[in-house]
Order: structure tokens, then sequence, then C-alpha cells
């Protein structure tokens, strides 16, 4: 098991690190570390986890997360043999805030650049024109070297900095109160989870998987989710239902029962608590 904090990807010879991912899938391993990370999902779609928000990925999509903020990407094809050509892929970038140098980063030219990394703390996907923008430019970052790869990652940011098409992941409330042994009961939990969501789940069951009993697993679950387990396990319900609607195309039935839950009714009621809009509204407005 990998520790919650892993040892710095930058060489101490690098201002930063820009990488292309290729794997059969995304490291599905909760954890976190000191650095800024800017990810884009080239290939490949599954459930993401920033702090305690939690959403399906899909290619295209582009997040910002800052220093020790936990996070973890499953792959919808985890577990499974995966031809080359449909393995995942991705660009990530990795750099510590004082790459910029604190004597800089205080000046009155960089506030809008504070104010982005202070909102990284949370986490945030980057939507719009913006994301477009954002794409193209990491493309780019991959191929320059030298003065001219810390030129682009400027450019990068500085977009980031001025707008507005950008959408805070983790609550307000949310800390980080995991520690090294934390990390391996909530991977054990979250592998759980994904492998069986679709049937019916027992407290009992996962909270042997972290030996506890269940009234202590809830207690600790809430702590370090922010989250009861209970809701959680309703947001990966709902966001494989997202999918299901939208990229599979299946009626509002069929989801509901593909998803994991029992009755339509429940569907529909946790689909608006947390998607804040009705299956039906969902599908009309990715017309589908």
């Amino acid at each position: 098991m990998k520790s919650a904090l892993q040892k710095s990807p930058i060489p101490n010879s690098h201002a930063f690190v820009a990488k292309i991912l290729r794997q059969p899938n995304f490291d599905p391993i909760w954890h976190f570390h000191p650095e800024y990370q800017l990810f884009m999902v080239l290939k490949g779609s599954g459930t993401r986890f920033i702090g305690d928000h939690v959403k399906h990925f899909k290619e295209g999509d582009i997040t910002f997360t800052g220093p020790n903020l936990p996070h973890m990407w499953r792959s919808d094809n985890e577990g499974m043999t995966v031809e080359q050509n449909l393995w995942s892929e991705g660009i990530v970038v990795y750099f510590h805030e004082d790459f910029i140098g604190n004597s800089l980063l205080q000046k009155e030219e960089m506030i809008k650049l504070r104010q982005l990394f202070q909102k990284s703390l949370r986490g945030l996907d980057i939507t719009g024109k913006t994301a477009s923008s954002i794409r193209a430019m990491l493309s780019n970052l991959l191929h320059l070297e030298g003065m001219d790869s810390v030129l682009e990652l400027f450019k990068i940011l500085n977009c980031l900095s001025n707008t507005t098409e950008t959408t805070l992941l983790a609550s307000p409330g949310y800390t980080n109160s995991l520690k090294e042994g934390d990390t391996e009961r909530m991977n054990n939990v979250h592998a759980y989870v994904m492998k069986n969501f679709r049937g019916k789940i027992e407290l009992d069951t996962v909270a042997s998987l972290a030996n506890m009993t269940p009234t202590s697993f809830s207690r600790y679950f809430k702590i370090h989710a922010n989250k009861t387990f209970s809701e959680f396990l309703s947001e990966i319900r709902i966001g494989y239902a997202c999918k299901l609607l939208i990229e599979e195309k299946m009626n509002i039935g069929q989801a509901c029962y593909e998803s994991g839950f029992q009755t339509l009714s429940n569907f529909n009621k946790q689909f608006k608590a947390i998607t804040k809009r009705t299956p039906m509204s969902y599908k009309k407005e990715y017309k589908v």
C-alpha cells in the first residue's frame, strides 16, 4: 500500500514536472501530496474523488488541486484486462508554490494568482471556453523545454487566475484529517464500494473491511469524508447513473436499477438531491 503522503515527484533540478500518463487505468489510490496538481483526462472515464466531492469523470475534464487535498481517479475498467488502444491517458503537471518565489508571489501583481491558489485547496473543475484554452496549452507544454516551458505554465496559471469558468469541488467545511494508516482503510472501502455498488451493500460488511464495528465505522467515515457512508454510496450510484443516462443513453428506469437503487422513487429523490435536477431534466439538458 502506498503511503498517504508521497515523495515529491519533482526533481530538485526542475521547477515543475509535466508529463503524459498512459496506463491500463488511472491509479486508484486515495492519496495526497504537497504539490499543486493540474490534471487533464485525455482518454478514459470513471469516478473521481476530490476531498469530499464525488463525480463521474470523462475525456476532456480538467481539474486543479492544491497541496495535501486527498484525491483519486477510479477508472470504469479497473480490474479488467484492457487492450493498449483502450488504456486511460492524461496530462499531469506538478509544481510547488515556491517555484514562483515567495517574494514575487506576495507582490500586488500576483493577487489573482494567490486567490487561485487559495481556491485550489478545495479543488477546481475548469469548464467552458477556458477549458478549451487550457487543453491546448497543456498539450503544447509537453513539447516545450527550458524557459519556454516555464512561460507556458505561467500563461496557464494566468488564464486560470482570470477566469470565472471554474467550479469549487470540496465543501467549504472540508479539512484533510487523514493520516497514513487512514488511507489504507479508505482505499479498502473505496475499492469494495466501486466493485459492488450496483448491488446491495451492508454496513456490517464495509465496517469489517476497516476492522471496526458498524457504529465506530460510521463515526470514522463521517469525520474523514465529511458525509455519511449512505450519502457517499448514493453519490457513487448517482454519478454512475448520470453516465448511463448520457453516455449509454439508457432510459431512467434502466439507469435506476443498473446503478444499484432498489426503487424508482428513491432514485428520483437522491438524483435531485445530488444533481439539483430531476433525471428527466438532466437528460433534456444533454439532449439525450
